[in-house]
């Protein structure tokens, strides 16, 4: 048969088989309270059919309220049928007591044979059934084989009072072909059908063999106790596998979440069942005498016993359900091991993403930046995602977004344990991003380098080249002139020394444009102050008005004077302007801040904004972005060009 994919639940159904089961628990409590018998195995087989109709029936109501199946009909019958064994066990003990209640003959029998079909068919029957396809061959005949052996073992054990091991041995061999069955599902059957089925063949196993003791004597020491406490701790174990497996999957159409505190409080109470059935019957079997002095020995030898085994057992549940969150410090620690063997800082989160995903036993793990978009991902995930801010000096860097695995919610100790990993994970996206500054600045370093020589080089190859050339040929000139005409020789040497004299002084501009001395000896204003005194020898009129501190960082003063000399050249060459005005101070922005202005203004004819960006103007927005300011270019009123950088200040 083909399961579909989701389909409507019976809610009515649901609600009648947990209602009936916690009735008919309540019902045998009250009777097993009213009969106060003495502590012996049947006892304690009440206590696991009391546990199992509890947990069988709620987990039995809450998936055929989703969807109507085999398996949560199968666990709403054993349930109910658990029930009545428990209260028929009950109600006779009672009647033993006190004779003459009414239907102690009715229900007197149900305690032997009630739970027989439920319980068998918990673990020869469900396990063919839990799947999402269709049932194979093996699974035919698997399933055969547990409905023949579920109902040879109702007959002989109520009718026909065959031997133990006779009467064992089929079910416990169909078992462990279930087991098997499912075993070889998990390791080769549907990719999607897997996950969960390794517990699922772990808990078969353990539920066959929790049916092996029952072939052994009855005089055998302890068995009275082993056999119905190994029956207590197997059945829930096997019921969380079969949840496991469906919720893991959400197969059949579920998509149920249980949240990890309700998983860890389940466990916690098995824990503290199995701590009081083993503290009982301790108590009960060491011999405490009459004295007070005894029973203080026998009570310390019964907490020495158990107390280690409890709390060692706590331990595994806190790892088995919040994995190293348990212990926030280790988390941390395993995490730093990432930052020391990582190969880059991007290899350095995805680490940091799988740490945190492997370490809280979650589904997925995604990083995003502060723009929204994904840096690291581990995992797939499928459901409704958790988030945290990662915040670095009260600035949001990003988030990281998490999803449990299907079946499950985060409780509040997750969250708590996923706040204390974000600042690990905050650390690793500075560092990723303080890289990718890195990179970027040493991009700007060799860009600014590149455009450098650019400059150099157009001004060599278009300016000092041809004029050198001019003053070659010009030379021929007069050596040619000197003996005809050595008047007009001389006026032409005349004319070559300006002309010498001219490049002399475009080469000193262009040293000082690059990185003068004087910038780094007297600061920005002498340097400013000698750059409009090279202008004015050339008959470009410069005027300074600059009040800055008498040293700056150097970056920053190398900054402006670099932005300085490129808006001069500009207004030099294209506005026609005779001359152009610069100003420079210190302000603060509007959180407080000091910043360097520097403006720079001409009268002449503007710009075309709609026009490309110049090699100058490119130099000067990325010698202020690599400081982290800003230039704007805008035309002047009437007439004119205004450049205005602004840097941020850092006086030395």
């Amino acid at each position: 048969m083909t399961e579909p994919k989701s389909g409507g639940g019976a809610p009515v159904a649901a609600a009648t088989v947990a209602l009936t089961c916690w009735t008919v628990v309540v019902l045998a409590i009250v009777a097993f309270l009213a009969a106060d018998p003495t502590i012996d195995s049947n006892q304690l087989f009440f206590l696991v059919d009391v546990v199992g109709s509890a947990v069988y029936g709620t987990v039995a109501g809450v998936v055929l309220a989703r969807r109507v199946h085999p398996v949560p009909i199968i666990l709403g019958a054993a349930a109910v049928g658990i029930g009545l064994a428990a209260l028929g066990y009950s109600y006779s003990q009672w009647a033993a007591v006190q004779p003459g209640l009414p239907g102690a003959a009715m229900l007197s029998p149900l305690q032997n044979t009630a739970w027989i079909p439920g319980t068998l068919a918990l673990f020869l029957i469900i396990p063919w059934l839990v799947r999402d396809h269709r049932l194979d061959a093996a699974a035919r005949v698997g399933l055969v084989a547990g409905v023949a052996v579920t109902a040879w073992f109702f007959w002989a054990r109520t009718f026909a009072g065959v031997a133990p091991v006779p009467l064992i041995a089929p079910v416990v061999t169909v078992g462990f072909a279930a087991a098997a069955d499912v075993a070889r599902r998990w390791r080769r059957g549907p990719v999607d059908e897997r996950v969960g089925l390794g517990w699922l063949a772990l808990g078969t196993v353990l539920m066959a063999l929790s049916f092996v003791p029952l072939m052994l004597p009855p005089t055998w020491p302890g068995l009275w106790m082993f056999t119905p406490v190994m029956h207590l701790v197997v059945q829930p174990f096997f019921l969380g596998a079969i949840f496991v497996s469906i919720l893991r999957q959400r197969m059949w159409g579920l998509d149920l979440a249980v949240s990890r505190a309700v998983v860890m409080g389940s466990l916690t109470a098995l824990l503290i069942v199995l701590y009081v059935v083993v503290a009982t019957v301790l108590g009960r079997l060491l011999p405490t005498g009459t004295s007070a002095g005894a029973q203080v020995v026998a009570a310390a030898v019964v907490a020495v016993a158990v107390q280690p085994s409890r709390i060692w057992l706590q331990h595994k549940v806190h790892r088995l359900v919040y994995g190293d969150g348990s212990d926030p410090t280790r988390a941390v620690l395993e995490l730093g091991r990432h930052f020391g063997s990582a190969e880059s800082p991007t290899a350095l989160l995805d680490g940091l993403a799988a740490g945190v995903g492997l370490g809280l036993r979650l589904e997925s793990v995604t990083v995003r930046g502060d723009d929204d978009g994904v840096i690291a991902q581990w995992g797939t995930p499928s459901g409704v995602a958790e988030s945290v801010d990662l915040t670095y000096r009260e600035a949001l860097v990003g988030r990281i977004a998490v999803t449990a695995p299907p079946g499950e919610t985060l409780g509040v100790r997750s969250r708590k344990s996923l706040v204390e990993l974000a600042s690990v994970v905050t650390a690793g996206l500075v560092v990723l991003r303080s890289s990718e500054e890195l990179e970027a600045a040493r991009h700007r370093l060799a860009s600014a380098r590149a455009e450098e020589r650019r400059v150099i080089r157009r001004e060599l190859h278009d300016g000092l080249g041809p004029s050198l050339a001019g003053i070659r040929l010009g030379l021929e000139g007069v050596r040619n002139l000197l003996t005809d005409d050595p008047v007009a020789a001389t006026a032409l040497l005349d004319a070559l020394q300006e002309q010498l004299d001219h490049q002399v002084d475009g080469v000193r501009l262009l040293s000082r444009s690059l990185f003068p001395p004087v910038l780094d000896e007297l600061g920005l204003v002498a340097a400013l102050d000698d750059l409009a005194a090279g202008h004015a020898r050339s008959g470009f009129e410069l005027e300074v008005d600059a009040d800055v501190p008498p040293k700056l960082d150097a970056r920053t003063g190398a900054a402006a004077y670099g932005i300085a000399v490129e808006a001069v050249t500009n207004a030099r060459r294209h506005s026609g302007a005779p001359g152009c005005r610069i100003e420079a101070s210190c302000v603060a922005d509007g959180t407080g801040l000091p910043i360097l202005t520097l403006v720079v203004r001409d009268r002449g004819r503007g710009f075309d904004a709609s026009g490309p960006a110049g090699v100058g103007t490119r130099s000067m927005c990325e010698r202020a972005g690599e400081l982290g300011g800003t230039v704007t270019i805008e035309s002047a009123c009437p007439t004119g060009t205004v450049v205005t950088a602004r840097l941020p200040l850092t006086t030395s």
